[in-house]
């Protein structure tokens, strides 16, 4: 089963059907979402359009978090997913995406990446314990 973005199967404004005009093309193609949870560091490695290629990060447990107060960044453990506001089934589930919130021997902080797309996870502190 494949992701396909487009809309040729949808319905005219008038309720009418619309008639397909062509098959489904290679660029109109997706992709599940990578959905990264914490373990053992996992990544995949996919081809975009035009040959670039994007590193889907499965599972991690690290995290490189900055401290914005004084700049220092450094590379700690992620000891669990507090919250994540992106979607309550992901917030359940631990899954960890742009904006959500996790604790870290730093204190809390708030993922900046999107590890689904960039293959690492940064943060930002939020507060300090």
């Amino acid at each position: 089963m494949s992701v396909w973005h487009g809309n040729g199967r949808k319905k005219k404004e008038t309720g009418g059907r619309k008639r397909a005009y062509r098959v489904k093309r290679n660029f109109e193609k997706g992709s599940f979402p990578a959905e990264t949870t914490l373990g053992e560091p996992r990544r995949r490695t996919v081809r975009g359009h035009g040959g670039q290629t994007k590193v889907k990060l499965l599972k991690d447990k690290y995290v490189s978090v900055t401290d914005l107060k004084s700049g220092k960044t450094e590379k700690t453990e992620i000891l669990r997913v507090i919250s994540n506001k992106a979607n309550l089934d992901y917030n359940r589930r631990g899954v960890i995406t742009k904006g959500a919130e996790i604790e870290t021997s730093l204190g809390r902080a708030r993922v900046t990446s999107r590890p689904g797309s960039d293959g690492v996870i940064n943060a930002v502190v939020i507060n300090k314990e």
